[in-house]
């Protein structure tokens, strides 16, 4: 794995924002694999930026999301997809017929779940997988496990990922305990993947993911260690316990 330590979160969104920006001007269709969250904000606002004041053009870009959460309607203020319209998909000209996010509210959630993956399979392999970290080492909502799916599936999340989402909701009880989550397989098949971490809440978890390179899927975003292309880019907050260990070592 390449490992990039920037100065703040700017310099690492923009950085982001920018190897985004070189692949889709080097391939129009790129199909982007995109993540949620917080620490990917800032790279989003970045591309919009360069979308309005450079023109970069997202027309031909075909995007997969993660994940969502299970039982929230799409228009819901905490689905993931809200999420990608307010953020992203509203101010750059992704085309509607060119974005796919998971469907928490699916009638037929397993046969849902089959059907991503096609979809994944049609257009894919992803070019390029956008991946945050959670504090567990989960990536997408795969989470820490004695043995981790392959394909898109439904997970019930771990109660650090419920702790640390229920945040976002005006009340934390109405926090789902359930989530679809692109498995393993689609990330790992993606041609290059961008993993960013930022604040002092992710420096154990990117010390532990960095500190020995052994794969285990107690952090599931050890897997990485086994991709041909993948990068991480962090500020310096969360890597500063990886540079100690790294300094003191």
């Amino acid at each position: 794995m390449k490992k990039l330590v920037k100065n703040d979160y700017e310099n690492m969104s923009s950085d982001a924002a920018a190897i985004v920006a070189e692949a889709i001007r080097k391939k129009p269709n790129l199909v982007l694999g995109l993540a949620t969250g917080s620490t990917p904000l800032g790279m989003y606002k970045e591309l919009i930026r360069m979308h309005k004041e450079e023109g970069l053009d997202f027309s031909q870009v075909i995007t997969f999301n993660l994940d969502e959460f299970c039982g929230i309607s799409p228009d819901n203020k905490h689905s993931y997809r809200y999420y990608m319209y307010q953020n992203f998909f509203n101010h750059v000209n992704v085309m509607p017929k060119n974005i796919y996010i998971p469907d928490g509210k699916a009638e037929d959630i397993e046969e849902f779940c089959r059907e991503y993956d096609r979809k994944i399979e049609e257009f894919g392999p992803i070019d390029l997988q956008i991946l945050g970290i959670g504090r567990n080492g989960h990536i997408g909502f795969n989470e820490p496990a004695d043995r981790l799916k392959v394909d898109t599936h439904v997970v019930t999340l771990a109660e650090e990922t419920i702790r640390d989402n229920g945040s976002f909701f005006d009340d934390p009880l109405d926090m789902p305990k359930r989530a679809i989550t692109m498995g393993l397989g689609a990330i790992m098949k993606a041609k290059k993947i961008l993993l960013l971490a930022n604040g002092r809440k992710k420096a154990t978890i990117m010390a532990s993911l960095l500190k020995d390179r052994h794969v285990t899927t107690k952090l599931p975003a050890s897997f990485l260690c086994l991709h041909p292309d993948a990068t991480i880019i962090m500020d310096r907050e969360a890597a500063g316990e990886a540079l100690e260990r790294k300094t003191a070592g």
